[in-house]
Formats: C-alpha cells, sequence, structure tokens
C-alpha cells in the first residue's frame, strides 16, 4: 500500500459519536473559513425542511470525485469518515495531488432524516435504542432511491429536492468516480461495485480481518444482485430489479412493479450518463461472528428461504395489525408511519425468489450456517425497526394535544402495542444473537481503506490505457 495511503489510516481519531446534522454543517463551514486556498464551501440545494444542503469543493484536480454520506439518515459511518477524510485533504497538498482529483464532498444528503435518527447517534450503543430511535424513510421518500427512471412498466418521476440536488451537482462535475457512503446496520463487510474489478477483489476481502471485522457471507441483500465474489456485488439500479421481476414474478409482473414504487439511485443515473464508477462499502454497526461461517448447516437454502420468507409475512401481518389500531389518526405526512406502511408490505420480490430458488438445483444443497443466521435471526434486525418507528408514528401524534379521547385512546393503543412488539422482537435477538459493537474508529478504517484501494486501482487502469 502506498505510503502516504497507510499515513491516512493510521491518522483517524478515536471517535465516540456520531456528529449531528448542526456539528457536520459548522464543521465544514470551519474548515472552508481555516483553508482558503483548497477549500470552498457552497449550497447545492435546500432539504424538503427548508435546511442548507452544504458541499465542500477541495483540491483543483483534472478529473472530478463525489463522496456523499447519509443517502439512508439512519448510516452516519460515513459522515464520520467525510469529517475526517475533508480535513486531510484541505490541509495535505501532497495528498491533495496524489489523487490529483477536485472533490466534491456532502456529509450529510438526507439531512432532515439525519435529525431523525439523532435519538441514537449519542450511544448508548445497543440494539434496543437503536431500534427505538430510528428512522429510514418511506422507498418513495429517500434521496438516493428517486431518481427519474422510464423502464419497460417502471416509470418514476417524483424527484424529490435533495435528488433533484444532487442529480444538477453529478450533471456538472461529471464525476469518474462515486463514493455512495451506505452502510448496514448487522452482520459483516460487503461491496458493490458499478462494474467488475477482480484484480482487487482479494485485497478488498481481506480488509476486514486487519480491523477484526467478518466479511458478510450471507445471502444478498436482494435476490436480483449479481455476485461478483464472496462478499462483493454488482450494483444495483432499479433496472436490475425491474429485469429479475420479469423474469421470475410468474406472470404479475405489473402488480410487482406497482410495488417498487422508487425510482432509479445516483449509481446507476450517474454510470448510464457519464460512465461513473460507484462503490458502496457495507458495513455494520452490530456484528456476529457467525455472520462468516460457511459450514453447512441443517437446513437446505431452500428450505431457509421458505422459512424467511414465511416468517417475514407473519411479521408484515403483526405490524399491518398493530397499524390498524391507530392508522386513521396517523397522516400521510407523518414520516414514521409512512415508512411502516411501505416496507410491510409484502412485494412480489419474496415470491419471485422463491420461483427462481425452485428452478435452481443449488438451493437444494446445504444452507451455510451464514446463510441460515442471515435470513432467520438478523433479518428480523430489520423487522424490529419497523416496530420502533411504529412506536415513534404514534408517539409524534399523541404529542399534539387533542381533547379527542377516541384517537388518544386509538393512538396510546397503538403505541402500547408496537412498543410491546419491539420489545419482543428485541428480546428474540438479544437470546440468538453473541453481538458485539464495532468501534467507530474501526468503520472508518474500513470504509476508507477500501476507497483507497479502489482509488488506486481506477488510477492504475487509467494509466495503462
Amino acid at each position: 500500500m502506498e505510503k502516504i495511503f497507510q499515513a491516512l489510516l493510521e491518522g483517524i481519531p478515536e471517535y465516540k459519536e456520531f456528529l449531528t446534522v448542526q456539528e457536520l454543517d459548522e464543521s465544514s463551514r470551519a474548515l472552508a473559513r481555516e483553508h482558503p486556498e483548497s477549500t470552498s464551501l457552497f449550497e447545492m440545494g435546500k432539504t424538503r425542511e427548508g435546511r442548507p444542503l452544504l458541499c465542500l469543493k477541495i483540491g483543483s484536480g483534472r478529473r472530478n470525485a463525489l463522496m456523499f454520506g447519509c443517502p439512508h439518515p439512519n448510516e452516519p459511518i460515513g459522515t464520520m469518515l467525510l469529517e475526517y477524510f475533508s480535513r486531510c485533504l484541505a490541509e495535505d497538498k501532497a495528498l491533495r495531488d496524489f489523487f490529483d482529483y477536485t472533490w466534491y464532498i456532502v456529509k450529510a444528503w438526507d439531512a432532515d432524516g439525519l435529525v431523525r435518527n439523532e435519538g441514537w447517534l449519542k450511544g448508548p450503543y445497543n440494539i434496543y435504542n437503536y431500534g427505538r430511535n430510528f428512522f429510514r424513510p418511506a422507498g418513495y421518500a429517500q434521496v438516493d432511491w428517486t431518481f427519474p427512471i422510464d423502464y419497460g412498466l417502471l416509470h418514476f418521476h417524483d424527484v424529490l429536492p435533495e435528488t433533484q440536488a444532487m442529480m444538477d451537482l453529478i450533471d456538472a462535475i461529471k464525476p469518474e468516480f462515486i463514493y455512495a457512503l451506505h452502510n448496514a446496520g448487522f452482520g459483516g463487510t460487503y461491496w458493490y461495485e458499478s462494474e467488475p474489478t477482480p484484480e482487487i477483489y482479494d485485497t478488498l476481502q481481506a480488509i476486514p480481518g486487519k480491523y477484526q471485522l467478518p466479511l458478510s457471507l450471507g445471502a444478498a441483500e436482494s435476490p436480483a444482485s449479481a455476485q461478483y465474489a464472496p462478499a462483493i456485488f454488482q450494483g444495483l439500479g432499479i433496472k436490475s430489479e425491474y429485469d429479475y421481476l420479469k423474469k421470475f414474478c410468474g406472470g404479475e409482473l405489473e402488480k410487482a412493479v406497482a410495488e417498487l414504487n422508487t425510482g432509479d439511485n445516483s449509481a446507476s443515473y450517474a454510470y448510464d450518463r457519464y460512465g461513473t464508477f460507484t462503490l458502496l462499502t457495507e458495513l455494520p454497526y452490530f456484528y456476529d461472528p457467525r455472520i462468516e461461517d460457511t459450514s453447512p448447516s441443517d437446513m437446505t437454502r431452500l428450505e431457509v428461504l421458505r422459512r424467511s420468507t414465511a416468517e417475514s409475512q407473519e411479521i408484515n401481518a403483526d405490524l399491518q395489525r398493530i397499524l390498524a389500531c391507530s392508522d386513521r389518526y396517523l397522516p400521510a405526512e407523518n414520516p414514521f408511519a409512512a415508512a411502516v406502511r411501505d416496507f410491510s408490505r409484502d412485494s412480489g420480490s419474496g415470491a419471485a425468489a422463491i420461483n427462481e430458488a425452485e428452478q435452481d438445483p443449488a438451493y437444494n444443497q446445504a444452507a451455510t450456517q451464514a446463510e441460515k443466521l442471515d435470513r432467520l435471526v438478523i433479518s428480523k434486525f430489520y423487522k424490529m425497526i419497523l416496530y420502533g418507528m411504529l412506536v415513534r408514528a404514534n408517539e409524534t401524534e399523541l404529542a399534539a394535544a387533542d381533547a379527542d379521547p377516541a384517537r388518544t385512546a386509538a393512538l396510546q393503543e397503538g403505541y402500547d402495542q408496537a412498543l410491546k412488539g419491539l420489545k419482543d422482537i428485541t428480546a428474540f435477538l438479544e437470546g440468538a444473537l453473541d453481538y458485539t459493537v464495532v468501534p467507530i474508529r474501526k468503520l472508518i478504517a474500513v470504509q476508507l481503506e477500501s476507497g483507497l484501494v479502489v482509488l488506486d486501482y481506477l488510477r492504475r487502469r487509467r494509466q495503462a490505457q
């Protein structure tokens, strides 16, 4: 590894907590004031709630690179990487010259949503506190899944202000490289790439182990995602999901497409127009070392898939039952209720995945312990957060003074039932998992080193052309 990279990795501070939107913005303004020779700050747009979307411009290289944190607002690991990396770039001319990029850095793209996650950003870092204070918007309200698209039966043009601002920036700078700083909540490390990079797979796969983190060797997030190598996948746009549904949804394409209710994403948008290479490095706040156990389990892959799908449907039904307690008093503009309504729907992807698996002899093989844990336990972590948002949906409306006893009673019932569901599923997870909390410094290091490896690969590929 280049010496300049090693110095970067060794200099990562021992952060103990995540920063708020206000803290991130204040830090960006201070950086631009302190280093006017290398750094400027501009407002690229405003959020739906009127917050400024700030973008740092650092350096004056021949090519452009774009990095953004919080494409989903519950994913602040990238904000801390950008907090550190932006200062390194601003202060170190040799670093800027080595890359020869002009850097555009947006620390918190979904700033409104990050504000709604502030209840857990400072800790304590445990499953319950995370779920109780979690927020992620409905698919049609996510800044990185509302890019316009017309593809087959799929048509989406409800572009959000934050999305439009990012589209305008991408169109203006035509970046060679985008680092979309997502992260998972639980599991191990894995990557998405716009194009396969087989020359560096071994290098990427070795990074998490340096920081005592496992690879995620369970199932892919989406069955539509092509696997390039263990824990390395093709970056998905909505067209890949559409093509998968068309192939495996069993003649129910129109219904399945209606369930998608999102647009395209930044990676697909930039790649189609400018050939931009986008990297995602997904890594967790919590992990269980069994996520990298490839020994055979006592169930076939098809049995695990069927059971996982059935259990997901049961939990969705329970969420819908609780939602019905007070749904008439949860307005459309309540973001927590909107998210639960969206994420507790049974889409066509589960049935499509089973249809595909029943045609594939590989699914008659034993599932690995990692696959079994991923589908039957960790998948419930992502249902746990829906109970948490349902608690908050009712809590938000209860906080508004109202003399209607029927409304108050319904909201209280919804709150109580959701809180019970949250506590029950948290108790299951606490009993079924042997998890630890990953230090923020290690999370930044894995994400930063992954980005550096890909940037160096792109540099060498460019030189060889």
